[in-house]
């Protein structure tokens, strides 16, 4: 079936934090009606230092075209932006860029066409983290995807196939800065998360181990929390290797959304 691609916003505004500005971009679905209420899907970059931009992505445009109203959106630590922006989450990942992307969602909702019952979030890798970070930070979201996390920084500086991490994005090894690393990880708040939730990872990823996201989904259920757990065979970082399991990624994250949509 043919789709038509949505509309493609920029906008920028103010972070809840310091008042910083942040960029964004907000696709609309086809045919989009501003007189209507669309459910919102706020899309998380990962990295963290790496940055969305004003060019085609073909996942955003399959949300738009399901139609949800799909943001996605450049936080603190996000490349493009000079060092002094990209640092300010050197040695605090994930922390105030939470703040940042909530604050984006404030944005959009503030311009009337969002049906504030129906938000969701994902995104993969620093986004997956992010993810987990944002539903233990808020319960606004009706569900949440979150796609090959780090959830354990102690565990996976010692599982990942870039354990260098424990010499830039925190002050050295782990048993050395325990403290730190926990209360980065998203085990230490994940009593907090009342959202349901889908943790995605495939099963020769290296990068974020599945290891990873089995603690998180353990936690969750162990809290009875809604989650389900996918693991995807053969697929390194990203779920990209095979076209097949690239499309089955989003059919489960629609799935995953449509099933908790409110019907109010």
């Amino acid at each position: 079936e043919q789709k038509k691609p949505g509309h493609v916003e920029e906008i920028w505004y103010e972070s809840s934090k310091d008042k910083r500005k942040i960029q964004g971009w907000i696709i609309h679905p086809p045919d989009f009606d501003p007189s209507k209420k669309y459910p919102l899907v706020l899309e998380i970059h990962g990295g963290p230092f790496a940055d969305y931009g004003g060019r085609f992505d073909f996942e955003k445009q399959v949300w738009a075209s399901m139609g949800y109203v799909v943001l996605y959106t450049n936080p603190r630590g996000s490349t493009s932006y000079g060092e002094e922006f990209a640092n300010l989450i050197h040695h605090a990942y994930p922390g105030d860029d939470f703040d940042d992307l909530n604050s984006g969602v404030d944005a959009v909702i503030a311009k009337g066409y969002i049906d504030t019952n129906n938000l969701f979030v994902t995104g993969g890798s620093g986004g997956g983290v992010l993810t987990c970070w944002t539903i233990e930070h808020t319960d606004r979201f009706r569900a949440a995807a979150s796609l090959y996390p780090v959830i354990n920084w102690y565990s996976f500086a010692l599982t990942s196939d870039i354990p260098f991490i424990t010499k830039y994005w925190f002050p050295g090894n782990p048993w050395d800065n325990t403290d730190n690393y926990m209360q980065r990880s998203l085990t230490n708040l994940v009593a907090k998360v009342k959202t349901p939730t889908m943790v995605m990872t495939g099963e020769a990823d290296y990068r974020t181990p599945i290891s990873e996201a089995e603690q998180f989904y353990e936690a969750l259920k162990l809290l009875n929390v809604d989650a389900v757990l996918v693991r995807v065979p053969e697929e390194p970082h990203g779920i990209g290797r095979r076209p097949s399991h690239h499309i089955a990624k989003m059919l489960y994250i629609a799935g995953w959304f449509d099933q908790h949509k409110s019907k109010n």
